[in-house]
C-alpha cells in the first residue's frame, strides 16, 4: 500500500457533492472521447452511485496538479486540462463524508486523511494506492460513492450538454448553437454548463476559448459572468451560415418594435447577418412603415411566392449597402421591385388586336402629341402591352418612357377612354424630353411646360 499526497490546502467550501460528480463526469467523458472507447456509465446500486469509463485506467500520477499535454493538444474535444479539477472533487466528497473507491488495472484508491510525510503536525488528504489491483483485467475507471442521492446525481448531470436533449442547431469553429427546451438558455464551456441567460434566444456550447475567457473561467466553473463569453457568442452567431438559425434570429426582429427580442438581437451586426443568410431564400426584407405603404407591391411579392420578413427601421438601414454571401443585394421591396422588372417581359399587343373602341383610342395619338408641337425626336415608337412592370412605388404601372429603345410603353387598360390615354402618353413623353424621373424637378418643369401648350391649344389662344 502506498500513500499519495493530493496536497491540497485550500478546500473549495462552496462545493456540493454534485459538484464533485461533475469533475469525475468531466473525466469520464474526456477519457472516452481521447481513448475512443464506447460511452461511459452512470449506475446506482442502492446509495451508491457508480461512474465508469472504458479508456486506459486512472494512475496515481494523474492525480498530480499539471497540464495534460494530451488534453491540451485536443481542446475542441475535451472538458479539463489541469488535475486541479478531480482533486478538488475528491476533497469534497471527504468533506462531506462520502466514502469513495476507484477501480482500475493499475491499481485500487480510496481517500484518507493522514499526517504528511516528514511534518507529523500536518494532516492532508492523501490517495491510498493498493499493492495489488483488485480485477487486473479491468477495463477503465470506475468511481463508486456513498452514498449518493439521485438528486446530486440529477444536478450532477443537469451541468452537462451531454444529458440536456438540447439539440444541436448549427456547429461552427467557435462553438455550437443550441435550440434550447425552456425559457432558461445555457451557456456551455466545452460541454460543461457555466452559466444560465433569461433572454437569449439559444442555448451556446463553446468550444473555443479565447484568452479573456481562460482568464476570468473561474476555478469553480459557475456563474461565469456574460462579459466572459459576450464576444465568442457573437462569433459563434456570425460564423453560423445556417437558414434555420437565420429565420429564429430574424423572427426575432419582428419583436423589435415592442421591445420584447432576445438579448442577441440587440447586437445589430448578428442582425445584419442574419438578414444575409436569409437573403438566399425567397424572403422579402420590409419595415412596419412599407409594410402598410405598399400594398400593391407588397402584394405582387407574395403572388410571386416571397415571404416577407419584418425588421427595424435601424437594420434596414444597415443592410442597403452590403451584399449576402452569394454577392447578392439584400432584397428589399426597392430591391423585389428591381428585380421584377429586370425579368419582366412585356406581352405587346398589335394594333389589329385591339378592339374597335381601343383602336379608336389610340388613333388619335398623333392629334395628342401636336399639342405639345407634334411627336419629339426622341421617341421613334409607341407600343401597347397587356402587362405592365412596377413603377418606383410599387404599383402596375400605367406607361413606360424606355430611353435605350426610344419607346413608350402604354399599358393596355390606358385605352379604355381618350382621357386616360391622353395622360398617360403626355406623362411619358415629358420623361423623353426632358431625361428625368418621376417626383423631380426637372419632370415637373416639362409637365408644366406641356400643361401650357395644351391649355393654349385646346383652348384657342394660341397665336396665328
Amino acid at each position: 500500500m502506498k500513500k499519495f499526497d493530493l496536497n491540497i490546502e485550500e478546500v473549495l467550501e462552496d462545493w456540493e457533492v454534485y459538484h464533485a460528480l461533475r469533475e469525475i463526469i468531466s473525466n469520464a467523458l474526456d477519457e472516452q472521447i481521447l481513448s475512443k472507447t464506447k460511452d461511459m456509465e452512470i449506475t446506482k446500486d442502492g446509495d451508491r452511485i457508480k461512474i465508469r469509463d472504458f479508456g486506459r485506467g486512472l494512475k496515481y500520477e494523474h492525480l498530480t496538479q499539471k497540464e495534460n499535454q494530451e488534453k491540451l493538444n485536443n481542446p475542441e474535444l475535451v472538458i479539463g486540462k489541469f488535475g486541479v479539477g478531480l482533486k478538488d472533487g475528491l476533497a469534497t466528497l471527504n468533506r462531506h463524508k462520502r466514502d469513495v473507491k476507484i477501480k482500475t488495472k493499475h491499481g485500487d484508491i480510496t481517500l484518507e486523511k493522514t499526517e504528511k510525510h516528514g511534518f507529523d503536525d500536518i494532516v492532508t488528504l492523501h490517495a491510498i494506492i493498493s499493492d495489488k489491483a483488485s480485477e487486473p483485467d479491468f477495463v477503465g475507471t470506475e468511481f463508486s460513492i456513498n452514498p449518493c442521492s439521485l438528486e446530486e446525481l440529477s444536478k450532477a448531470k443537469s451541468l452537462f450538454l451531454i444529458f440536456s436533449g438540447e439539440k444541436t442547431l448549427d456547429k461552427t469553429k467557435f462553438g455550437e448553437i443550441l435550440q434550447k427546451k425552456s425559457e432558461i438558455s445555457n451557456i456551455y464551456i466545452s460541454g460543461v454548463k457555466v452559466a444560465e441567460e433569461e433572454n437569449f434566444l439559444f442555448s451556446y456550447n463553446i468550444t473555443s476559448m479565447t484568452s479573456a475567457m481562460r482568464k476570468s473561467l473561474n476555478r469553480e466553473r459557475t456563474n461565469v459572468g456574460r462579459t466572459a463569453y459576450t464576444d465568442r457568442i457573437k462569433s459563434i452567431l456570425l460564423a453560423s451560415k445556417d437558414p434555420v438559425v437565420a429565420k429564429h434570429l430574424v423572427g426575432d426582429l419582428e419583436k423589435f418594435e415592442q421591445g420584447t427580442q432576445h438579448d442577441e438581437l440587440n447586437w445589430d451586426a448578428i442582425s445584419v447577418h442574419a438578414c444575409k443568410i436569409l437573403n438566399s431564400e425567397n424572403v422579402v426584407f420590409v419595415t412596419p412603415s412599407t409594410l402598410h405603404q405598399q400594398n400593391d407591391l407588397i402584394d405582387q411579392a407574395k403572388r410571386d411566392g416571397y415571404e416577407l420578413v419584418v425588421i427595424p427601421e435601424t437594420i434596414n438601414e444597415k443592410i442597403q449597402s452590403i451584399t449576402d454571401f452569394q454577392g447578392n443585394s439584400i432584397r428589399d421591396l426597392s430591391q423585389y421591385r428591381d428585380e421584377f422588372n429586370e425579368s419582366f417581359e412585356f406581352d405587346f399587343v398589335s394594333i389589329k388586336e385591339l378592339t374597335d373602341s381601343e383602336r379608336e383610342v389610340f388613333s388619335h395619338k398623333n392629334e395628342i402629341l401636336k399639342l405639345i408641337g407634334g411627336k419629339p425626336k426622341q421617341v421613334n415608337e409607341i407600343k401597347i402591352s397587356e402587362t405592365m412592370r412596377l413603377d418606383s412605388s410599387g404599383f402596375n404601372a400605367v406607361g413606360l418612357w424606355q430611353p435605350a429603345e426610344n419607346r413608350i410603353i402604354i399599358k393596355r387598360s390606358q385605352l379604355s377612354n381618350l382621357n386616360l390615354f391622353a395622360g398617360t402618353l403626355l406623362h411619358e413623353t415629358a420623361h423623353a424630353t426632358s431625361g428625368a424621373s418621376d417626383v423631380s424637378r426637372e419632370f415637373e418643369l416639362e409637365l408644366t411646360r406641356f400643361l401650357g401648350k395644351t391649355a393654349t391649344k385646346s383652348g384657342g389662344l394660341e397665336r396665328s
